[in-house]
């Protein structure tokens, strides 16, 4: 473990610790310090403390970094969906149940295993672990993906992200019975105080999350949308569709607790993904149909 020291000084007074660490230590996330501190590898004057905590003057920080694991992610020659492909990047159709990149108990049988079989050079931009991955979509969820292989592609699409100009279309069936044909979901989300690893509509340590929808089809119990992504939160449409009281179909952590339909993941399909290509400047848009599990399920409420 690599231990670091800082004394706070006048003019980093009032600041997060989380992003005085972010500053002082560029080669770490600011995610990755949130999770330094949630994991008590952070003290202050000897202490444990707070992510949100605001510094001050004469006040002893202390970060202990973990020496990371010395570990290969290996190709492996898992069928992928490519629906396009050029010198830039490659557009993916994601299947229900694949997880997008390695993490620690997870290094293998991800898309980015599969990536490193079938695609020859990938943007390393994001390190050995996420080669080529400009954006995710939950292990649970199928749909559209766009991975960079080069450094360009990479920057670009990046800041298209940031931006709010990538195109992100999903198609979800939800619970209950929508009555307005439309609406706009304004909610910050962050972690979850009690659960870590599910997040919530919340107004402590969030961020601002923007979800439009749109309904496509009503049934008896059911509804069937499309929801827009503004921007780009972790589970930001399961969160945003529960809040309201509608959860997404098959969704095991923000959903029903007992599922009717379907119990093996969220019914929730990425089926248009648009973006500006990042040599040519050319508008392009993918689209992609329901997975078969998902239009069976569709099909029966019909």
């Amino acid at each position: 473990m690599e231990i670091y020291n800082f004394i706070i000084k006048e003019q980093d007074l009032k600041k997060r610790l989380d992003q005085f660490l972010s500053e002082v230590i560029p080669d770490l996330s600011r995610t990755y310090i949130k999770k330094l501190i949630e994991d008590d590898n952070v003290t202050v004057n000897l202490d444990k403390s707070k992510v949100s905590y605001k510094l001050q003057e004469g006040d002893e920080v202390q970060i202990g970094v973990p020496t990371p694991e010395k570990i290969n992610v290996e190709p492996q020659d898992i069928n992928l969906d490519i629906v396009y492909e050029d010198e830039h990047l490659v557009v993916v159709n994601k299947v229900q149940g694949m997880v997008v990149h390695p993490a620690p108990g997870n290094y293998s049988d991800t898309l980015v295993n599969a990536l490193l079989f079938h695609i020859k050079d990938l943007s390393d931009i994001n390190g050995v672990y996420r080669p080529g991955i400009v954006h995710r979509i939950d292990k649970d969820t199928s749909g559209l993906l766009v991975v960079a292989k080069s450094d360009l592609a990479h920057k670009s699409l990046s800041i298209q992200l940031k931006d709010h100009t990538i195109n992100r279309k999903y198609i979800a069936l939800v619970e209950g019975t929508i009555v307005e044909e439309n609406g706009t979901i304004d909610a910050p989300i962050g972690r979850h105080q009690n659960n870590r690893k599910k997040m919530t509509v919340t107004d402590k340590n969030s961020k601002n999350a923007i979800t439009h929808f749109k309904v496509i089809r009503r049934f008896n119990k059911n509804t069937l949308i499309e929801a827009k992504l503004k921007t780009g939160r972790t589970h930001q449409i399961r969160v945003h569709m529960s809040f309201i009281g509608h959860p997404v179909v098959g969704d095991n952590t923000y959903g029903l607790i007992k599922q009717k339909l379907y119990s093996k993941g969220q019914l929730l399909h990425a089926y248009l993904l648009g973006f500006d290509h990042p040599s040519t400047g050319e508008y392009m848009e993918f689209s992609s149909e329901v997975p078969k599990y998902f239009q069976a399920v569709l099909d029966e409420l019909s």
